[in-house]
Formats: structure tokens, sequence, C-alpha cells
């Protein structure tokens, strides 16, 4: 009967979007074992077990992974679970597949934010005559705050457009091509008044890097990030009735405008807290939502949760790359991603609405 078979695809269709997300936290798992284990320093995983589940009191194993592992280890897995969800939550409230903290201009903005409180606010300290170690946060609040500030005025020129112009898709990204361009002038200009030690500093932090948060830097991005996921994912029905327009998200009794201003504002937000702490980290917002899609399809109720998973689980991934694939020399994982993500974004341009 057909009221059976479509019954049946149905249960298949849900089975195997159990399985995705089941198989995607088990792989997880693996890399985040793995991922402690390897590096300049390896220690065996019976070690990490024991030191980890047994309290091995072996204080240089000790010190390496719940000081400088597990830490950079978690803000991989929270950056690329929140980005991922930003980028996801984005595609869906302005109905543009190329979407995305970093190609709307998001990305750079919070990073001039950030970089203004760091060498004008006073945010930053220098503290050694190395880059990697020349600004400390010793303010990460007021870095936050004003990534945040500054991601919004981004937000704030994307929304404007969709609401007074009806922007298309393709007028929106060259939009953020064009504040991307703005805002990275201007920490250009920051730079150009800086000293010799702040630049250095400066270049290296915008760079995305998971080693540079710790427990309290942690803390701060998770304390942001869960209510961000669970917010959007309350919101999943409203933004499956939004892909069919807003006449007909409206007719459903969705407050479109409400949900998009709310939405972009709590993914600005989120983009904003995980720039300020690690830097740009390129493409994974656009990259993720899109091989996701691939498996599961386009449901928001399950894209934007498996969105987080996968997210965090490939920026872990990379991370794990960047820092062994040349060690001792360790990578910034933002390079990595920006390697991986600029090819698929060209096909993504060449497919368009195919894709979508």
């Amino acid at each position: 009967m057909p009221g059976s078979e479509v019954l049946a695809r149905y249960q298949k269709s849900t089975s195997l979007k159990v399985i995705f997300g089941v198989i995607s936290v088990a792989i997880l798992g693996l890399i985040v074992v793995y991922s402690i284990s390897v590096g300049s320093y390896k220690i065996p995983v019976s070690e990490v077990v024991s030191t980890i589940f047994l309290k091995n009191t072996s204080s240089a194993v000790h010190n390496v992974i719940w000081n400088i592992r597990i830490p950079r280890i978690l803000t991989a897995i929270i950056a690329g679970a929140g980005l991922s969800v930003a980028g996801a939550a984005m595609q869906s409230i302005l109905r543009n597949p190329l979407g995305s903290p970093y190609t709307l201009g998001i990305s750079s903005a919070a990073a001039f934010g950030a970089a203004f409180a760091l060498s004008a606010l006073g945010a930053g300290s220098v503290a050694s005559r190395t880059a990697e170690a020349a600004i400390i946060v010793n303010n990460p609040y007021l870095v936050t705050v004003c990534a945040f500030i500054s991601a919004l005025s981004a937000t704030a020129v994307i929304l404007l457009l969709v609401r007074y112009r009806g922007a298309t898709p393709e007028t929106m990204i060259l939009t953020g091509v064009a504040l991307g361009s703005l805002f990275s002038a201007g920490t250009t200009a920051l730079m150009y008044f800086a000293e010799s030690m702040q630049i250095a500093a400066i270049v290296f932090w915008q760079f995305g890097d998971a080693g540079k948060a710790g427990w309290s830097e942690l803390a701060i991005m998770t304390v942001i990030s869960l209510p961000a996921v669970i917010y959007f994912m309350r919101n999943s029905w409203n933004y499956n009735s939004m892909k069919a327009g807003d006449e007909t998200a409206k007719s459903l009794g969705v407050n479109v405008e409400r949900v998009r201003i709310v939405g972009m504002v709590v993914a600005s937000l989120l983009t904003a807290v995980i720039v300020s702490f690690i830097g740009i980290v390129g493409f994974v917002g656009l990259v993720i939502p899109h091989i996701v899609r691939r498996f599961i399809g386009g449901n928001e109720m399950y894209l934007i949760p498996y969105s987080c998973v996968t997210g965090g689980l490939l920026l872990l991934a990379a991370d794990t790359v960047a820092r062994t694939i040349i060690s001792p020399v360790v990578l910034p994982v933002g390079i990595l991603t920006s390697f991986l993500g600029a090819p698929l974004f060209i096909y993504l341009i060449i497919r368009g609405r195919e894709y979508w």
C-alpha cells in the first residue's frame, strides 16, 4: 500500500540519520583519545586512560594531558561545534546556501573588535620578545564584548539588506565580502599604529589556533555555546518553515522577523566569543552544514545537532593533523581549514542553488 511504503521509507530515513549520529559520536571519541596520545611528546593510549580514569600521578604526563592537550581538544570541539551550528542557522535564516560567519564578514568583524580591544583598550599586555607570547589577554570579557559589538554591526547590515531591500543570496555574499574587506582594513589600520611587538602578536592571534585557549577561556566559550545550540535546536521547526518562504512561515504562525533577528544576534555572539579566543577559523561554518546535508538531508531537527557533532569532530581532526603533520612545529588550524574549505566554497558557487 502507498501509505505503508511511505512509512517504511520514513523509518529507513530516520534509522540512517540515527546511524550517522552514532557513528559520528564514536569517531569523535576515537579522535579524542588519539589526539591526547600524539604530539611532540607521545603518550601510550594505556597511559592516557590510566591518567584520566585512574588518577595516574606521573607529574609530566599529568601536566601534558590536563594542562595542554585536553583544554586544546575541548576548545577545538566547542569551536567547531559553535561555528558549524552558527553557519547552519545562518544558511536557514537567510535562505542562503553560502551563508556562514566567515563568508558574511562576521568573523572579520569580530576579529577587528578583538584586535581593537587588545591594542587600543589595553586588554592585552606585552609579556615577552616572541610573537607567540607577545600579548597576554588580561581582560577576556572586554575582548569578547568588543568582538560581539563589531560582529553585531556586520550582522545589522545584512539584516537591513534582507528587511528593506529584499537582498538576494548573491547580494548578501557580495556584501559579506565588502564587510570582510572593510573590517580587515580596520585591523590593518590598528596594526599600522601599533608597536612592532603588538603587530607580531596581532598577526599571530588572527590565525585560528585552538591552543590559545586555557581552562578559563574554555569555560566562557562553553557557557555561551551551549545555550546558543539549545536555542537553535528549539527553533529548528521555525527554520524548516522559513525555508519555504517568509509568507508560508507566517501562515504557519512563525514570527519571521523576530526569529531572524534573534537568530542572527545569537549566531553573532557565538561567533564573536569563539573568534575572540582562538582567532579566525575559515570555512568551518560553511563546509560542515553542507557535508551533513549530503548524508542526512536538510531537516533542521537533525541538521543542527549533527552539524554540532560533525563540526567538533572535523575541527578536532584538522587540529590534530595541524599539530602533528610537521611535528614538533605546530601549525595553526585556521591555515588547514582554509586550504580544505576554499575548494568546496568554489564548488558551491559553481553549483549554486542546485546544491541547496
